[in-house]
């Protein structure tokens, strides 16, 4: 007979405003978590500064159920933060992350626990079909894939989301990986990936509510990967720099010709032209520079990533 104690399974799940989501997915997370019999598990949830009720109900779980626990944001802190939050408070040996609207499927959980327990230490999962984007989000979400793969150094694959297992090193090093700007996808990537396994999946429509990634959180996101992962942004700004000099040069080589040798007066539209250009490339030069060190700043500060309390069963009371 094995007498030797079951492992642990931390389930990471961040909310925002997901009240009506949260009910049916603690069902399905009990209905498909209640079939691993070679694993105990805690619910970890992530409360992001919900506004919407979500917490009373979150509470209400911790009271009924001695698996839950919740982690309390004292305001929004975002979607990366948050799942570093479950990560800091996990007592898993394994961590799967996954969102709060249900199109992170919890019918995948017990394959990527049986895949965890075959010797994987890290599960990825991969959308073939997301049921819920438009012709229009598809196209953004390849854009937005390429240009961060294009001017990153760490290379993110489409349509891979933050639903994963991870386990052993991989939970001990992100854990201590504390920058602020953060993509839990590139950091994983930028570690390097081996002995892994990956689940495909469907990602069905949203049960309730909104998505709450719009295009400008999008932008923001990309611009933290790209200027998280490499300083390619600056390497790109010297080449154009270098490029513009030398176009510079040869307007003034070709302006002083005709000025001095055919005697045709030079083109005061083309010099305005040219000045305005040049001006507005210096503006998005400095922004850039101006981006990173930002960063520095906000690093050398070295405040805590986040500020929450932990709501959980006190067992003392039963």
């Amino acid at each position: 007979m094995n007498s030797s104690p079951k492992k642990l399974v931390s389930i990471v799940i961040s909310v925002y405003n997901e009240a009506k989501n949260l009910l049916p997915l603690y069902k399905e997370l009990l209905k498909n978590l209640n079939k691993c019999e070679k694993i105990n598990y805690e619910l970890i949830f992530v409360n992001d500064g919900s506004v919407d009720g979500s917490l009373g109900i979150l509470s209400n779980l911790v009271a009924k159920d001695k698996n839950v626990r919740v982690v309390n944001f004292a305001r929004n802190f975002g979607h990366e933060i948050a799942m570093t939050a479950g990560l800091d408070h996990s007592r898993g040996d394994a961590v799967i992350f996954m969102d709060a609207d249900l199109q992170h499927p919890p019918h995948i959980l017990p394959q990527m626990i049986e895949k965890w327990l075959s010797g994987h230490d890290v599960v990825l999962t991969k959308i073939t079909v997301n049921q819920d984007k438009t012709a229009l989000r598809n196209i953004l979400s390849k854009t937005f894939y390429y240009f961060v793969n294009w001017l990153s150094d760490v290379s993110i694959p489409e349509n891979t989301p933050d639903f994963r297992l991870i386990a052993g090193d991989y939970v001990k090093t992100i854990r201590n990986m504390r920058e602020n700007s953060r993509m839990f996808r590139g950091m994983l990537n930028w570690l390097g990936i081996f002995n892994s396994a990956q689940i495909e999946f469907v990602a069905p429509k949203r049960v309730a509510g909104v998505t709450n990634y719009n295009f400008v959180k999008s932008m923001r996101l990309a611009i933290d990967s790209i200027i998280q992962f490499s300083i390619k942004p600056l390497r790109l700004s010297i080449y154009f720099s270098i490029i513009c000099a030398l176009a510079s040069l040869s307007f003034g080589l070709i302006t002083i010709y005709e000025h001095y040798v055919i005697h045709q007066p030079s083109g005061y539209a083309t010099i305005i032209c040219l000045i305005t250009f040049l001006a507005s490339l210096q503006f998005v030069l400095i922004g850039i520079l101006g981006e990173y060190i930002g960063r520095i700043h906000i690093e050398s500060r070295d405040r805590p990533l986040y500020f929450a309390n932990v709501i959980e069963r006190d067992e003392t009371k039963n």
